[in-house]
């Protein structure tokens, strides 16, 4: 259970990875447990984010006691529901992955298709740390449907957004939303309960924000009394974890 009143819920989603370091010495600093969804997309440095390259920082993160849950594989955006003249047609995605050999190529894909894209995720975190990822997914972009969720769920997958004010807007333009701009808006509008969402690196932003928001962030919520745990605590999701349990062994 989380350790006070007023839980937040920290989470990272995977991105160009420039960032990731400093962010793990603030979460070290912090005394933090943040969940990462993770996904192999282009990065800075090395041969993706769930290449080899990153694979000492994942294992680090997995003994500190940090959480993780797929972003799919291919960070594939879902489009639309395709369209069928049945009800009892299998159900079908017009999808578009940003990373991977097919980054960019608009595809329809079965309900399994996508299914084994989360999967993919899952697996690759679980080889690289040996600790169970939690049965949770969060579709690139927040894009989803009721259909998505619906297979996402029969193959074992829950789906996690962010609250309103959890959304950090880290992948906003810097000279529309100032770093000061963002972390006021936060710490004035985050509120008991929220699940937030920022990345390992954005590709876009010309001034990046964690190394200037996280920490003061962290902070100053710390000062209103609000506590942070991983989406394992989380009163929408512990029972379904429970219930879902993924077997991983521990390769420290």
């Amino acid at each position: 259970m989380p350790s006070c009143a007023k839980p937040l819920y920290l989470t990272f989603d995977t991105g160009h990875m420039g960032v990731a370091p400093w962010i793990a010495q603030v979460l070290q600093r912090q005394k933090l447990t943040v969940t990462f969804f993770v996904a192999n997309e282009k990065t800075i440095e090395g041969d993706g984010s769930l290449g080899g390259t990153w694979s000492a920082w994942w294992s680090e993160r997995a003994l500190e006691g940090h959480e993780f849950a797929s972003h799919s594989f291919d960070h594939v955006y879902w489009q639309a529901d395709e369209a069928s003249a049945s009800t009892d047609a299998p159900t079908r995605f017009k999808v578009r992955p940003s990373a991977g050999p097919r980054a960019g190529q608009r595809m329809t894909w079965s309900a399994a298709e996508y299914c084994d894209n989360l999967k993919q995720a899952t697996s690759r975190i679980e080889a690289l740390t040996g600790r169970p990822s939690l049965p949770l997914f969060r579709a690139p972009g927040g894009k989803t449907s009721a259909r998505l969720l619906a297979a996402a769920k029969a193959c074992g997958y829950a789906h996690v957004g962010w609250a309103p004010a959890g959304f950090l807007g880290d992948e906003l333009p810097s000279e529309s939303y100032s770093n000061q701009h963002l972390l006021n808006q936060a710490v004035d509008k985050i509120r008991p309960g929220d699940v937030l969402m920022a990345h390992l690196g954005i590709w876009s932003r010309k001034d990046p924000w964690a190394p200037a928001v996280l920490e003061p962030l962290i902070v100053a919520l710390k000062a209103k009394g609000h506590c942070f745990a991983s989406l394992r605590e989380h009163p929408e999701y512990r029972n379904w974890i429970a219930q879902h349990k993924r077997s991983a062994s521990w390769k420290p």
